[in-house]
């Protein structure tokens, strides 16, 4: 994929993205299914058939700007200033986590505009809970996508450091991804922040919790 390709792309990649949300309150499940089928919609639009996914499918948009600021007490933010969507990321972590975050702010910009339907089920979590939570799906099922997490990870003499490297993600968020997937078995040690609310019917946990 070429940088002028994302430039150029003449679909409003926000209302393609924004357009996939029924318009009716969603159970928490629902909106979950929806951040993952979002995460490869925007992964077919931009014909990305594997990893590392380039961080510039999001930072290239048009109307978007990425800046990155030292000393944040969060590692990132979103806000309209008018005339972009300005995603703000904390410099002092390591890019990896930078990317990681890049993607859960680009979720919360897609959700602008359909927030009120996703976030209605209120039974387990408030609805900035949900948004979190369903933030780091997004930003999971994008960089490391379902299909390409399994082709890899089943290839001969495959290992989490290998596999981490290959798509440019954390060791720690590559761990919960193949938990997710069933993949591998989850430690007893794992940080409850990522654990879901409930079990769900249709998903494999996601992961979730305000991020550090």
């Amino acid at each position: 994929m070429h940088n002028n390709t994302i430039i150029n792309t003449n679909r409003s990649v926000l209302a393609l993205l924004r357009g996939l949300v029924p318009k009716r309150p969603l159970t928490a499940d629902e909106a979950l299914r929806i951040a993952e089928l979002q995460a490869n919609r925007l992964l077919e639009h931009f014909q990305i058939p594997s990893g590392p996914v380039p961080s510039e499918i999001v930072s290239q948009l048009p109307r978007i700007r990425v800046v990155r600021e030292p000393g944040l007490p969060i590692s990132g933010a979103a806000h309209w200033d008018g005339r972009h969507w300005v995603i703000t990321l904390n410099a002092d972590e390591h890019r990896l986590r930078q990317r990681f975050s890049l993607m859960h702010e680009f979720k919360h910009v897609i959700d602008h505009t359909t927030k009120e339907f996703l976030y209605h089920d209120r039974r387990w979590q408030t609805a900035d809970e949900q948004a979190e939570r369903v933030s780091d799906y997004f930003a999971a099922c994008l960089l490391m996508p379902k299909r390409v997490v399994k082709s890899f990870w089943f290839q001969p003499q495959q290992s989490i450091d290998g596999l981490a490297e290959r798509l440019r993600v954390s060791q720690t968020a590559l761990r919960y991804r193949l938990d997710q997937l069933g993949l591998t078995e989850r430690s007893a040690r794992c940080d409850r922040r990522f654990a879901p609310a409930r079990p769900l019917a249709t998903l494999a946990p996601a992961l979730a919790g305000r991020r550090q």
